[in-house]
């Protein structure tokens, strides 16, 4: 099923990302998807901020991976660099690991993506305003979303 809320700020997209952060437990996987600019990295600070990460999250797109630290782990990854790769950085041990992880452009790695998770897309809709559809994979992002969702 597919849920959709309309933010029209930065501080609303990463309010709705503490928002879903609070909800979100050991092992969850997010996808997250949206041209650039669109408030990927905006939606992922709220993210940390709301798993009490307190180091400055920013985009790992030249590392691929950042981890942090808080009330849970979060891999952040950022995959459009391995668009055209068959490179495994072993995704599937850090994906069963306790942290939550956030994959950016994660269609260039779908091949290691579990089969339950939550899709994200962000879409720009105006200078300040953003559409977030979330898609649930699974019966736990169901439950989620259902909890998330006013």
């Amino acid at each position: 099923m597919t849920y959709t809320i309309e933010v029209n700020s930065p501080e609303e997209t990463e309010a709705f990302a503490i928002k879903l952060a609070e909800k979100l437990e050991p092992g969850d996987i997010l996808t997250l998807e949206g041209g650039l600019g669109a408030g990927k990295t905006t939606f992922t600070k709220g993210l940390a901020k709301g798993l009490g990460i307190k180091k400055m999250v920013n985009s790992p797109t030249f590392t691929i991976l950042k981890q942090y630290s808080g009330n849970l782990e979060l891999n952040h990854f950022d995959v459009y660099r391995l668009e055209h790769s068959d490179e495994d950085i072993g995704f599937d041990e850090l994906f069963a690991s306790e942290a939550v992880s956030v994959v950016e452009w994660a269609q260039f790695i779908e091949e290691y993506l579990p089969g339950e998770r939550l899709e994200i897309t962000i879409e720009r809709l105006s200078e300040e305003s953003r559409s977030i559809r979330l898609q649930a994979v699974g019966h736990r992002y169901e439950t989620l979303c259902k909890e998330l969702m006013p």
